[in-house]
């Protein structure tokens, strides 16, 4: 009788690529996949451990795979894996916990899938991580995820993922372009790169600093793939994000002008508490460059809030810094202590509700961004990739610069490409649009 098998990734872009590669592996060792809601005879979890929150969701999902079946086989892997694998072991009803190294493996592990006593922890020494493991997800027929770097060399004094991830290394570029090639013949029109640090792309497999491509190497032959329609840069680094690259995108084929650009602070005394190898006049700079080539580009913002060390006058300053950037919304991160940082150790904690209270600030900044974005593109045409389900009768897409467009259900429009003129905005804050023409797909 056939296994079953089911998958829940908590946490980033990267996470859902390599659950799908793990998935791949299933596949091929014979089982069939599930949903995570449905009965199995083993339940995998890909944990995350950059906010808080994730750690504790772990124990509802555990939960709720035995509620589906109370004596499948439970097996935890991923970046909190990696990290604190006893205490994910010695959670109730979890059996396996595969760390960094180990997760790409995790049919070798697999006996008999009959309960433990107790987890059990294969798990290395981060050191250890210095392989590549290249991988793409595809969770939908509209786009898919494609890793093409994973670890990070830098040493930000918040962030657990370098000793989660390991030193920073990049796939080969040929096996790159062979998994795009890959995507492009499942008619798939849109591929997001991901990856840890992916504008550090060119470190070879053992984190060595040969670089014997570049990331602009990488964007280059990434947009003569033919059969892909689009290429979206997920988020890079901005002391990593080079003329040259913004410029090929500007030009570019498949490329869109949508780019997502951690900030983190927006005051360069907490930039530097961070670690963070830019200040930001930097950012400014990127900004400006963008738009100047690009006036259409959507960009996007992460920010950290409630750092150590953050005054009232730090953050309104990140506030007014922000309100003064021509930006289109912003990905609000309320600071959370991480075990093994240099951050934990820092004077002058910010109380949670104060957290709170400058995350909730920033949300609204963000809403009145965005409506501000789309605004500024009413009038104008573009083209919208439509997505495949159907929510409440309405489909949604969204177009080049990351507009996102709704319009009543027609199973004809998932996964095409059409033109069409953004015309009004709706009363949840979303896109109407007439059609122009229709693209040849």
């Amino acid at each position: 009788m056939e296994k079953k098998v089911a998958f829940y990734t908590l946490g980033c872009k990267l996470n859902f690529s390599e659950t799908s590669t793990i998935a791949r592996n299933f596949n091929d060792e014979g089982f069939c996949r599930v949903d995570f809601s449905e009965p199995a005879d083993i339940y995998v979890i890909n944990t995350c451990s950059v906010t808080e929150n994730a750690d504790k969701r772990f124990k509802t999902i555990v939960k709720q795979a035995q509620k589906a079946n109370p004596k499948a086989f439970v097996a935890a892997v991923g970046c909190y894996a990696q990290l604190k694998p006893q205490e994910l072991a010695d959670v109730n009803g979890v059996d396996l916990v595969l760390g960094a190294t180990e997760k790409f493996k995790i049919t070798d592990y697999l006996n008999d899938l009959s309960k433990n006593d107790f987890g059990e922890v294969h798990s290395c020494e981060i050191e250890d991580a210095d392989f590549y493991v290249g991988s793409y997800s595809i969770g939908d027929r509209t786009r898919a995820f494609l890793k093409v770097q994973d670890g990070c060399d830098y040493k930000c004094t918040y962030c657990t993922i370098p000793l989660a991830r390991g030193i920073s290394r990049s796939d080969a570029l040929e096996n790159v372009l062979k998994n795009a090639k890959d995507i492009a013949k499942q008619n798939i029109k849109e591929i997001v790169l991901t990856g840890v640090n992916i504008g550090d792309y060119g470190k070879g497999e053992f984190g060595n600093k040969k670089h014997e491509h570049t990331f602009l190497d990488l964007v280059t032959e990434l947009d003569k793939v033919e059969g892909i329609e689009r290429l979206r840069i997920s988020s890079i680094e901005p002391n990593l994000l080079k003329n040259e690259t913004i410029d090929l995108v500007s030009k570019s084929r498949a490329f869109v002008p949508h780019f997502h650009i951690p900030l983190q602070s927006g005051h360069n005394e907490i930039l530097k508490k961070m670690k963070r190898r830019y200040l930001r006049e930097l950012y400014v700079d990127r900004v400006a460059k963008i738009k100047e080539v690009m006036p259409h580009a959507c960009i996007g913002v992460d920010v950290i809030v409630g750092f150590p060390g953050e005054t009232d006058t730090h953050f309104l300053e990140t506030y007014n810094f922000l309100s003064t950037l021509n930006i289109s919304y912003l990905h609000v991160f309320t600071y959370s202590e991480r075990d093994n940082t240099e951050a934990v150790q820092m004077e002058g904690v910010v109380p949670t509700n104060v957290r709170n209270k400058r995350s909730k600030m920033l949300r609204g900044l963000s809403v009145k961004m965005r409506r501000a974005f789309y605004e500024s593109q009413l009038g104008s045409n573009r083209k919208v990739l439509f997505e495949s389900e159907n929510k409440a009768g309405y489909i949604y897409g969204f177009t080049e610069n990351y507009v996102k467009v709704k319009t009543p259900w027609n199973p004809q429009l998932v996964n095409t490409l059409h033109e069409v003129e953004l015309t009004k905005i709706d009363e949840d804050g979303l896109v109407r649009f007439d059609f122009k023409k229709e693209l040849a797909i």
